[in-house]
């Protein structure tokens, strides 16, 4: 199945035509205002520049405390944001007050403080499956459009992001084209149950960042600093094999259990003393069946990821009951959000340029997936596959290290570069001899030049290269000149 961002809308000019049950109403707008945002992304390709700037227009909810609800990916790098009324023609400038690009979710705010006044808060409530819902949008003369929608599935997915599991809601509905149909949100009996971040236009399937999660972000945003999502920091798989289940010594008298296969490094779980190998029974008094769900009173059957990511806090201790050899104990978990700068492979590099550091013409970088998704839509089969192994495996190739994965990019051409300009996507192991756990070791390791000479070692093929140092410091000028380079390194 075909699946697209909600911003592939604004590619579709010529959509269905109106829908029945589709209505228009001239004479109401329900705490919804325009947002404009231009967004202007570093070019990870060429680390010292930004790409283009670009616009995009969204619809913001109106919650308490004058603040806009918005898509995160709506406000990702952008140099300028202004709220317009629905109608058009006022508008005034607007910025980002907290954002987790993790959770999908941004709080946008004004500093005039009238602007917002007349438009009443919109409150928020859950859905379930089976309700009823509307999605709104706004004609071009401001007039209310809403869209009737069927909820059919409320889920633990991975955002699109960070691969975050969270709480999603799944809905049918006919979406027509409108303009500023970025984000929109979606109401029941006039209350706010969700924004839609996907829509593919093939199906008719939309997902929610839902009510649960939005609450969450702001009961979160509301006590500074924000701290993000928490999670628990283990792996684990099925245990539906009987096979199996007899070989780790579980009996009839314990039906579920999930299988811990991984604990990750520094995390909650293994601050808390949980292993590979333990069996997860019960989470927050919670049954955890040999798929890894439990019964949720509103959702029913759904991912026990939920009663840790969502439903506790970062810094909150929640109870795990493990079976371990023969034996079942309780272990308090102290919930965590896992930074971004944690991963050896950063998930994102947003509202931040890429750290890069050019040396006598080789462009080196740390891996992130942002770099990957250079690539397009399709990064996941164009990117080199090495990499993306990297980014995949991440927390099991690099237990010891290194910290960040220095890689060449490109070979930028000069006298210094003479048979290394077609080297590329090279992994950095060494300068000089001294292991690299990040661009921040370079200074230090240029500085052990031996004879003279930089020696640059790699995990392939050339596995060394030399460079002169003396040519390489007194060509630093003539360099960033003849390619207009602002600066040689961003090491912040």
């Amino acid at each position: 199945m075909r699946r697209i961002l909600l911003s592939a809308l604004l590619l579709f000019s010529a959509l269905s035509p109106l829908f029945a049950d589709d209505e228009a109403k001239p004479d109401k707008v329900l705490s919804i205002i325009r947002v404009n945002v231009t967004n202007q992304p570093w070019d990870f390709a060429r680390p010292w520049g930004k790409r283009p700037p670009y616009s995009r227009r969204a619809l913001g909810t109106v919650i308490a405390g004058n603040r806009v609800l918005v898509t995160a990916e709506l406000v990702a790098n952008a140099n300028y944001v202004e709220f317009e009324t629905p109608e058009g023609g006022q508008k005034v400038p607007a910025m980002v007050d907290v954002v987790d690009y993790e959770a999908n979710l941004a709080l946008l705010k004004t500093d005039d403080p009238d602007f917002l006044k007349p438009i009443k808060p919109l409150e928020i409530t859950t859905a379930t499956v089976g309700d009823n819902l509307s999605v709104l949008q706004l004609e071009a003369t401001g007039n209310l459009l809403t869209t009737h929608a069927t909820m059919t599935t409320a889920e633990v997915t991975r955002y699109p992001l960070n691969e975050l599991p969270l709480l999603i809601y799944r809905l049918t509905t006919p979406l027509q084209f409108r303009d500023s149909s970025f984000t929109l949100p979606v109401v029941k009996d006039d209350k706010l149950v969700g924004l839609m971040m996907r829509y593919d236009n093939t199906t008719n399937n939309a997902d929610l960042i839902p009510a649960p999660v939005i609450q969450h972000f702001l009961t979160d945003a509301a006590k500074p600093p924000y701290r993000g999502f928490p999670r628990s920091g283990i792996a684990s798989d099925q245990t539906r094999d009987p096979q199996f289940r007899r070989y780790i010594g579980l009996t009839a008298a314990t039906p579920g259990g999930v299988y811990v296969t991984e604990v990750f490094k520094d995390g909650p779980a293994e601050k808390a003393g949980i292993q590979s190998g333990d069996v997860l029974l019960r989470v927050d008094g919670q049954a955890v069946d040999q798929d890894g769900n439990y019964k949720d009173p509103d959702y029913g059957k759904i991912s026990v990821t939920h009663l840790f990511s969502t439903k506790h806090f970062d810094g909150e201790k929640v109870k795990f009951t493990v079976f371990r050899k023969g034996e079942t104990m309780n272990l308090d978990v102290p919930l965590a959000h896992r930074s971004v700068e944690s991963y050896v492979v950063e998930p994102y590099v947003i509202d931040r340029p890429p750290k890069f550091y050019v040396l006598g013409g080789l462009v080196l970088e740390e891996l992130s997936r942002q770099y990957l998704k250079e690539y397009g839509n399709d990064w996941m089969k164009k990117a080199p596959e090495e990499f993306i192994y990297y980014d995949q495996q991440q927390d099991n190739l690099f237990r010891d290290g290194p910290k960040k994965i220095v890689f060449l990019n490109r070979v930028l051409p000069s006298d210094l570069t003479v048979g290394y300009e077609d080297l590329t996507h090279l992994v950095v192991t060494k300068i000089n001899g001294v292991p690299l756990q990040s661009l921040a070791d370079i200074p230090a390791a240029l500085a052990k030049a031996t004879d003279g000479v930089h020696k640059i070692e790699f995990d392939s093929e050339p596995s060394v290269i030399y460079l002169d140092a003396a040519q390489v410091t007194a060509e630093e000028r003539s360099f960033m000149q003849k390619y207009r380079l602002p600066t040689l390194q961003r090491l912040q």
